[in-house]
């Protein structure tokens, strides 16, 4: 019986998947995933908080692809070869099931990564799976069909197929050892990041150094279920969930807009002005023609007290205080000077930002190996026969929800079963 060898190289979920579905439809195939580090699966292990965000309850192919400011064409593609209800059933099959949260993230029931992580080890273990822990690949030579890795101890490594699932890399030097085999790349920016808000919103950024925070920030861990933040001198606007932080604005519309503006917020080297209407439902012509309404309907009550437009509380105070309305006024006495700021501050509040923060063990970015060098049909180089990509590596890059998960399932299933078909 003749054996051939897959090397892939990253032990995350899009090479794991590569790894166990090559195994599981070809016997014959040896198969070898190289960590370069002492962890496996440490993106799952953090993902939504520790509960793995494993994919988005989407089942529209057209729908779904548009959740990728990077590569939306060719995910829409591969999602004819394997999509959510693959991901689903796939999972289920090996006794994992999954849950729908209202805002359309899918977790496993048991609420922990550790269930997907497990049901991977398992199936990796199954199949005969090698995994070298702390086996850093420096360089690939191509030889007549051959791969040839040098790892950064200089031990060495031969293989017939060779799959590239190491993730995204912050800076383009890190692309270096991929670069040298042949390929290009989109430079790597960003994604999914937090916005820090700069001290004195309409102060410019040089005369911000060493103030005290933007006053907003002693609301750390409010939310607000549903506001928009628009980038300004720009078309950049997302609506959802809004997270005030210790040092800004997190949450899903935040996190959104930071995918979608990745490469023109890094030109901006993230200094750039936001716009925010906590009340979306409204613009200031409509708000101000509520605001008349609510001087009859909540006459004698004061602003403080009554909370007409069901913001969590500790907002609405801030917002008051913000806008120098005295607290003690009743809605009828409200001066129009007060009620036109207040109604400015609710419908569009203006916040510089300086910075932005992004999570370390869940970093995401924008940029990768150019999508035009790879089959969207097989995950393979077009460039070099049997070198295939699977995952974040690649120029791909969707927003917050299990959209990037959804993406390493189907590059690594896609590369996998090429590979085990193609002797």
């Amino acid at each position: 019986m003749s054996y051939k060898k897959l090397v892939v190289i990253g032990g995350g979920a899009a090479g794991f998947f590569c790894a166990i579905n090559a195994a599981r439809m070809n016997p014959q195939l040896k198969v070898i995933v190289l960590e370069k580090s002492g962890k496996l699966l440490s993106k799952v292990k953090v993902s939504g908080g520790g509960r793995c965000n494993v994919t988005h309850a989407c089942f529209d192919i057209l729908e779904m692809s548009k959740k990728y400011p990077r590569g939306e064409k060719f995910v829409k593609k591969a999602f004819y070869q394997f999509f959510t209800t693959d991901t689903i059933q796939w999972f289920k099959d090996r006794g994992v099931a999954l849950k729908e949260e209202k805002d359309g993230r899918m977790f496993p029931v048991t609420d922990s990564s550790q269930t997907i992580i497990n049901c991977l080890l398992n199936e990796a273990n199954q199949y005969g799976i090698e995994i070298m822990m702390n086996a850093e690949a420096k360089s690939i030579v191509s030889v007549q069909g051959q791969f040839d890795i040098k790892f950064s101890d200089s031990r060495t490594l031969s293989c017939d197929y060779l799959c590239i699932a190491s993730g995204g890399y912050p800076k383009s030097s890190m692309f270096e050892w991929l670069i040298e085999l042949g390929h290009s790349i989109e430079d790597p920016v960003p994604s999914l990041f937090t916005f820090n808000l700069a001290a004195g919103s309409t102060l410019p950024a040089d005369r911000q150094a060493g103030m005290p925070k933007h006053p907003i920030t002693e609301l750390m861990g409010v939310s607000v279920d549903n506001a928009r933040v628009k980038i300004m001198g720009s078309k950049l606007e997302q609506e959802g969930p809004i997270l005030i932080t210790h040092w800004g604005l997190s949450g899903p519309a935040v996190l959104k807009l930071s995918a979608w503006g990745a490469r023109e917020l890094a030109i901006k080297k993230y200094d750039f002005k936001i716009m925010v209407n906590w009340l979306p439902d409204y613009n200031e012509q409509q708000l101000a023609e509520k605001f008349q309404t609510l001087r009859f309907e909540l006459a004698s009550q004061k602003v403080y007290n009554k909370n007409p437009f069901g913001l969590p509380n500790r907002l609405w105070e801030f917002l008051l205080k913000y806008s120098e309305v005295n607290m003690e006024r009743r809605w009828t006495d409200l001066p129009s000077k007060e009620a036109n700021k207040l109604i400015k501050n609710l419908c569009n509040c203006e916040f510089a930002i300086k910075g932005k923060t992004t999570f370390k063990e869940e970093f995401v970015t924008a940029g990768g190996i150019t999508l035009n060098e790879i089959d969207h049909n097989t995950m393979m180089s077009k460039k070099i026969p049997n070198l295939f990509f699977a995952g974040e590596v690649m120029d791909v890059d969707g927003v917050t929800g299990g959209f990037n998960f959804q993406h390493a399932w189907t590059s690594g299933f896609i590369a996998g079963k090429t590979i085990a078909k193609s002797f």
